[in-house]
């Protein structure tokens, strides 16, 4: 099993939203703040200019099956990629183990 984790644009949220659900059984979604490259930008208010370094993101985790992590990159790719700087990130680390907290079980799919 992989933990595949999606850092995307929040106007895309949405949409990845939808088109993983028709993949993946389960996912969990953060809002976070952060940078790249980018390193942020400058906005000006009242005539005094701002440096916003920490930019507003999408996190998205699932964690599936290993036939199904290249099916859930292309759908990243397909609804998040516009080919601007800030697009966001692809993670997939592997998983070693699982546990149902309700039961203490190890899941062992």
């Amino acid at each position: 099993m992989k933990l595949v984790k999606c850092i995307v644009q929040p106007d895309k949220a949405d949409e990845m939203v939808k088109k993983l659900a028709t993949i993946v059984s389960g996912l969990t979604m953060f809002e976070v703040r952060g940078h790249g490259r980018q390193k942020g930008h400058s906005v000006s208010y009242r005539g005094i200019e701002y440096q916003i370094t920490l930019l507003p993101k999408i996190t998205i985790e699932t964690v599936t099956e290993d036939n199904k992590v290249d099916d859930v990159i292309r759908a990243v790719f397909e609804i998040a990629r516009t080919g601007q700087i800030g697009d966001g990130r692809v993670f997939v680390l592997p998983v070693d183990e699982n546990y149902h907290v309700r039961t203490g079980f190890m899941d062992m799919d």
